[in-house]
């Protein structure tokens, strides 16, 4: 028999030796009663927890080293402490922050940063230590220029939005205020034409005898109040009848009005001869006058000269 074989079938027969002691086993837990229903699984406790306090010491000890502070350029800065201008008009109680709002949390991040760098700058200004960077002097940022193009990008689209919802606002409240001038306009119109049409009626019943009305002018006399009326003419003819006495005459015979009478024939003081006869005026000489020659004999004259 080959060794490879040989190999196969003594682990076959391992497994099933060790199968057999398995089942063993559990016939033995089950007739003392140690197994329940359901899947079974050796659960080994847990280990014991133990605070070496020396141990600790003594691990603290074998890595710390004293160094100096330029070394280690630790700040510790709790808002509490705050006392700069940007952060002591955010300073918050402890337990006080909402850890779901992001903004807030954000903010006492860069708070606690920015009291963190007012209260190293001076002591690295004592230890004589730059604090600028050169102009030529280039780092990489901590995040790409794709993630600060996307943020960019989100900040400027939230700006636009906020612009135009307050374009939005504004020219809703310009539209409600063009539309209460409109209706103020259109009842001042109506009322105006009302007023007009009432003084016209008036004006037709004789009830007026000025047209002031028409041309906009404020009467010279007192204005009256509201729902009075003025009390019609009683001496001479009415408004009415003047206006048209004014446009078609004041009334009388009109056949024969135009007839000479004896003292129109004597009188001749406005006799004119010269307007008579065509005498005296530009026009007195024209049966005299030489005609004008005809186009050839001009232009006959024209080609001797």
């Amino acid at each position: 028999m080959p060794p490879i074989a040989m190999e196969q079938e003594l682990s076959l027969s391992s497994d099933s030796e060790e199968s057999v002691i398995a089942d063993q086993e559990l016939q033995e837990a089950f007739a003392k009663g140690s197994l329940k229903p359901g899947l079974n699984i050796v659960l080994e406790g847990r280990p014991k927890a133990f605070n070496n306090v020396d141990g600790l010491k003594r691990c603290l000890s074998e890595f710390q080293r004293n160094l100096s502070w330029v070394e280690r350029l630790d700040i510790t800065s709790p808002l509490e402490t705050n006392v700069t201008g940007a952060a002591s008009k955010n300073t918050v109680e402890k337990g006080s922050v909402d850890p779901e709002d992001d903004f807030k949390r954000e903010m006492n991040f860069y708070h606690q940063a920015q009291a963190s760098v007012l209260e190293a700058l001076p002591r690295l200004h004592q230890f004589k230590i730059p604090t600028r960077r050169p102009d030529d002097y280039f780092a990489e940022m901590a995040k790409s220029d794709q993630q600060m193009q996307k943020i960019r990008e989100k900040l400027k689209s939230k700006k636009e939005a906020m612009e135009k919802s307050e374009k939005a606002k504004q020219l809703r409240a310009l539209r409600k205020y063009g539309k209460q001038v409109q209706i103020d306009v259109l009842q001042k119109r109506q009322k105006e034409k009302s007023t007009m049409l009432n003084a016209v009626k008036k004006y037709q019943k004789g009830l007026l005898d000025k047209l002031e009305f028409l041309e906009g002018e404020k009467s010279s006399e007192p204005q009256k109040k509201e729902g009075t009326e003025r009390q019609p003419i009683k001496k001479g003819p009415n408004a009415k009848r003047r206006y048209k006495n004014q446009k078609f005459g004041f009334g009388g015979r009109k056949k024969g009005s135009k007839w000479n009478t004896k003292e129109s024939y004597n009188d001749v003081s406005s006799f004119r001869a010269s307007k008579a006869h065509n005498k005296g005026s530009g026009k007195a000489g024209k049966r005299g006058a030489k005609k004008r020659p005809g186009k050839k004999m001009r232009q006959k004259i024209k080609s001797r000269s």
